[in-house]
């Protein structure tokens, strides 16, 4: 395959990146504030939006790193190899700890919706949970695909 034919998929993979960055730098502090405000009887409550947030930023991060490494494999004609399961499984890994990290986030998702009396946020939380749960299955089923498609490339590999 010639290089760069995933030259778009790898610029977008980058520019899914810089808005979480900027959600990061920008966004979690105002929203960790906007929740030691509503609650100042609470005032841990601030860190715990902070521990939340930035710990699912990272494998968020590390998942983009693998999709990236799958793209230059696929570049490399190395689609089916060992590598690239690897690259799936960790993407998978990736994903269902974003969504464990955002379902034990989600009671400080309800104390923000409950004082703040928009429900919204609630919804914008499970839309990340369950987002990140398909993604998982997904890498999943590529996964185990694409195992099956290199145990059959060697077993034919054997019989020539």
């Amino acid at each position: 395959m010639k290089r760069g034919t995933t030259l778009f998929l790898k610029i977008a993979v980058i520019l899914i990146g810089i808005p979480v960055l900027a959600l990061c730098i920008f966004l979690v502090p105002e929203i960790a504030e906007f929740a030691a405000e509503l609650y100042p009887d609470f005032a841990y409550i601030k860190y715990l939006v902070f521990i939340d947030l930035y710990a699912a930023a990272i494998p968020f991060y590390f998942a983009l790193y693998q999709a990236f490494k799958l793209l230059c494999y696929i570049d490399k004609n190395k689609a089916f190899s060992e590598l690239s399961v690897k690259a799936l499984s960790n993407i998978k890994k990736c994903a269902i700890t974003i969504s464990s990290l955002f379902v034990l986030g989600l009671p400080l998702f309800y104390l923000v919706a409950e004082a703040d009396d928009a429900p919204g946020i609630i919804i914008i939380g499970m839309v990340i949970i369950f987002a990140s749960m398909v993604i998982a299955v997904f890498a999943a089923v590529l996964q185990r695909l694409l195992q099956e498609a290199i145990d059959i490339k060697s077993e034919n590999d054997l019989i020539v």
